[in-house]
């Protein structure tokens, strides 16, 4: 083997080695995103499940526990003298539970997630895809960062509403917002 064709085997053997180690950087860039989105997903959904459990007891579950928060709950373990008074006594409030009471007396009102998606879908004609309404809503509420899965899973919610409609094309989901009926 020359020392020619050595050289140009080395050649290629570096630059093969630098750009695997760069594509091997950009994969744990992306697996260290996701990994953030998840922690974030896990975290709402720890908060999700810990007012779940604390609004399981109450007798008719379609009170919303803003409309309940300042009275005692009637359940079985409440009605034990002991535990009765505990649960009178200032409960420990988790954030949440804060952010839900701030917004339910209106405060420090944030527009549901499903209403500025609304309102995105009412600016255009044309269908919308999810990836375009998200990438608006970052631009618009720099505050509002919500996962790609969120902002599906929400116009979904609104399909199942009937206050926006679902289009099909080939693989791709669209979404326009329905035009109300004015009486």
């Amino acid at each position: 083997m020359s020392s020619e064709s050595a050289a140009t085997l080395r050649s290629r053997y570096v630059a093969q080695a630098a750009s695997d180690l760069e594509d091997n950087r950009r994969r744990q860039k992306e697996l260290e995103d996701r990994l953030t989105v998840l922690k974030q997903e896990e975290a709402l959904l720890a908060d999700i499940l810990e007012l779940a459990e604390r609004y399981e007891g109450f007798a008719d579950a379609n009170r919303l526990p803003e409309q309940v928060q300042d009275e005692p709950a009637v359940t079985e373990a409440s009605q034990k003298p002991a535990r009765a008074s505990a649960r009178r006594s200032a409960p420990a409030k988790s954030p949440a539970a804060t952010t839900v009471k701030a917004g339910a007396k209106g405060k420090s009102h944030q527009p549901l997630l499903g209403e500025l998606l609304s309102e995105l879908l009412g600016q255009y004609e044309e269908p919308r895809s999810a990836k375009e309404l998200r990438e608006e809503l970052l631009e618009k509420h720099p505050d509002r960062n919500p996962t790609p899965q969120v902002v599906r899973n929400t116009l979904e919610s609104l399909v199942a509403k009937g206050r926006i409609r679902r289009h099909k094309q080939e693989r791709s989901v669209l979404y326009t917002l329905v035009e109300k009926d004015s009486d």
